[in-house]
């Protein structure tokens, strides 16, 4: 009884209006007064969110600069700069000193005069500040925002860009979430703290636990591996492959949860501290379609059911049916996995045997690498795949990345079959012959992926997605 509550609480969310936010002040209270913003959850960021950066920088000629000091004896300098790179930038530069009389000597700085972007890499948040707090480098990285440009990063990279730092501990336990002489960021984001790899290492609870129940003044913003907020001014755009959570919101968080989440597509008022748009609004995937095509399974009795619908980068749909509350307030659209019967075999086209004929974890592991997958498992003995709607979708953007303007070419492996739907090319798999349990069909001129899986035998995949299709791209009447 508790769980169905649970589910048309949150389908009752889902279908509500976003609450107006008052329109913006002159200067904005959170985001930067010129430029912008671009915080990462770490772990696999596609090409799209490289892109991003590289425009906001100012195209791919803009000097950027890319500070790869957090990764400490990690750091291979051969490789800095190489996702800027091969998404389109031309004019890369490596800063990096673990000394701060370099970081505040003149002709270091001037090696980044100009530079139009800079890109802080992950590891430990403390050598960022160790090396670079209160120096001229810190100044001329804030001067990159006073001139239009861009200021971003990654997992450490992402949280130094918060005014209040966590997890700052100079140690490599990273568990320690408030060090009290490294409380303070570079602060591109006022009055606000930065979480990051939340739903791949189970770290929701944190920023709620150990800041936000003492804090009720600051905005804390956390999103999961190859998940980033793009700001400007105090207005925040979600993109990438997975999900952002806001704490401190002024409206109501999820059912049950300290926060409020927001899928790729969605706009969020920093300073207002409000949605200011869903991407789902723009969709005919209301409450009362969704209720009635999936209501049958908000009691858990049918097995569960989780479903994805995203449409050129932004996504439209992404909720569970008949799922618990899972620990350390996990998305339901993570767990549990589900069998993907024939669907398995798009990823098991992706396994390329070593020179033994050999399917071996690393071989896997490759796989599993694909778009950042982080709960998908392989069974070796059957040749069977468990997974979730949001690896899956995960995997779809590795393989078929979103990118401004690009047009979706990809072939399709077995068994995916291609056929023609109301003019419409389609690719389709389902998890059984008979298109039952789970779905995965793409548009690939619309640029829309459905994804539906199961536990039920007698789900017919096959018509919840061609009805959920036809709700998103067939016109208003």
């Amino acid at each position: 009884m508790r769980n169905a509550l649970l589910v048309s609480l949150t389908a009752l969310a889902a279908c509500q209006k976003p609450s107006p936010s008052p329109r913006p002040s002159a200067a904005p209270r959170v985001g930067p007064e010129n430029g912008s913003v671009l915080v990462v959850g770490g772990g696999q960021q596609g090409p799209e969110i490289f892109a991003k950066f590289i425009e906001l920088a100012g195209g791919p000629d803009a000097l950027i600069v890319e500070v790869p000091t957090a990764g400490g004896d990690s750091i291979d300098v051969s490789t800095v700069g190489r996702g800027l790179r091969a998404a389109g930038a031309k004019n890369v530069v490596v800063y990096h000193t673990t000394s701060k009389a370099v970081a505040d000597a003149d002709s270091f700085v001037a090696r980044i005069a100009g530079a139009r972007g800079v890109w802080f890499g992950g590891g430990r948040h403390y050598r960022l500040v160790n090396a670079y707090s209160g120096t001229k480098s810190e100044r001329a990285f804030a001067a990159v925002l006073a001139r239009g440009g861009v200021v971003g990063g990654s997992s450490a990279g992402a949280s130094i860009l918060a005014s209040y730092l966590i997890r700052g501990a100079p140690s490599n336990d990273n568990r320690i979430m408030n060090h009290p002489e490294y409380l303070t960021g570079f602060g591109y984001l006022r009055n606000t703290a930065i979480d990051q790899h939340v739903v791949a290492r189970e770290r929701l609870p944190d920023l709620h636990d150990s800041l936000i129940v003492r804090r009720r003044d600051l905005l804390a913003i956390s999103e999961d591996e190859g998940t980033a907020w793009v700001v400007r001014g105090d207005t925040a755009e979600l993109m990438g492959r997975g999900k952002g959570f806001v704490y401190n919101a002024r409206e109501l968080t999820d059912p049950g949860r300290p926060f409020l989440t927001l899928l790729p597509g969605d706009r969020f008022d920093l300073g207002a501290r409000r949605v200011l748009s869903r991407a789902a609004s723009t969709s005919r995937l209301d409450g009362a379609f969704l209720d009635a095509l999936f209501g049958s399974y908000g009691n858990g009795v049918r097995g569960g059911l989780a479903v994805l619908v995203a449409r050129d980068g932004k996504v439209l749909l992404n909720r569970a049916y008949g799922v618990a509350l899972p620990p350390r307030f996990t998305p339901e659209t993570a767990v549990p996995l589900f069998r993907l019967g024939r669907m398995g075999g798009v990823l098991s086209a992706s396994l390329t045997p070593d020179s033994s004929g050999r399917i071996t974890p690393a071989v896997i592991r490759r796989v599993l690498g694909t778009g950042g997958m982080q709960r998908t498992r392989y069974d070796s003995v059957s040749g069977d795949w468990t997974a979730n709607v949001d690896d899956l979708d995960r995997f779809e953007l590795g393989r078929v990345p979103v990118r401004p303007g690009a047009r979706d070419s990809y072939t399709p492996p077995a068994p995916f079959s291609i056929d023609t739907v109301n003019g419409r090319v389609r690719h389709a798999v389902y998890g059984t012959e008979d298109g039952m349990r789970g779905a995965w069909v793409r548009y690939p001129a619309e640029r829309l992926v459905i994804m539906v899986l199961s536990n039920d035998s007698t789900a017919d995949a096959r018509a919840m997605a061609a009805q959920l299709s036809e709700r998103v791209l067939e016109p208003r009447r």
